[in-house]
């Protein structure tokens, strides 16, 4: 017995909007940190000292560093650094 066209669309359609249903609800328990603000104590010092960077702090400096960054890296062993555990020395001064 054949499937009818319009009982394979139908199982289409109910399989497309369970998989959107799926995939949204995955966004949401993934972005739920993302909406939470983060305590004082849970931010780490760049954090602190950069409160107003909206999506956090890099130490990665893109462009030309004055020879006093360079050695505040260096001496703070900035190249061996994992994140988040970066010194407040690397980053670059206001």
């Amino acid at each position: 017995m054949a499937i009818s066209k319009i009982k394979l669309l139908g199982i289409f359609v109910a399989a497309s909007a369970s998989a959107a249903g799926a995939i949204g609800v995955a966004h949401s328990m993934g972005t739920r940190d993302a909406e939470r603000p983060a305590t004082q104590s849970s931010k780490t010092p760049a954090e602190q000292a950069f409160p107003d960077a909206p999506h956090g702090v890099d130490p990665m400096v893109t462009g030309p560093a004055s020879a006093s960054l360079e050695e505040r890296q260096s001496a703070a062993r900035c190249a061996d650094a994992v994140w988040p555990n970066i010194p407040l020395d690397c980053y670059p001064r206001r």
